[in-house]
């Protein structure tokens, strides 16, 4: 599955690294915007096979953060 920004913001925190096994509505990575802190969960349990972000990172709406498989 593909996880996608829901908003435009800064990437804050990753929790997650590659190869870890999640469970569904698990925290993958926390984006800030408007001086908010946005959690981003896993829309399913299963393996985080990639993330194409880093920490720091500006990602805009719709762009691909995590996928798991």
């Amino acid at each position: 599955m593909q996880i996608k920004a829901e908003l435009a913001g800064n990437l804050w925190k990753i929790v997650v690294r590659e190869g870890q096994q999640v469970r569904a509505d698990e925290t993958l990575m926390i984006l800030e915007s408007m001086k908010m802190e946005i959690p981003v969960n896993a829309t399913g349990a299963g393996r985080v096979a990639k993330i194409h972000v880093k920490e720091g990172q500006t990602v805009q709406e719709g762009q691909l953060l995590i996928e798991v498989e």
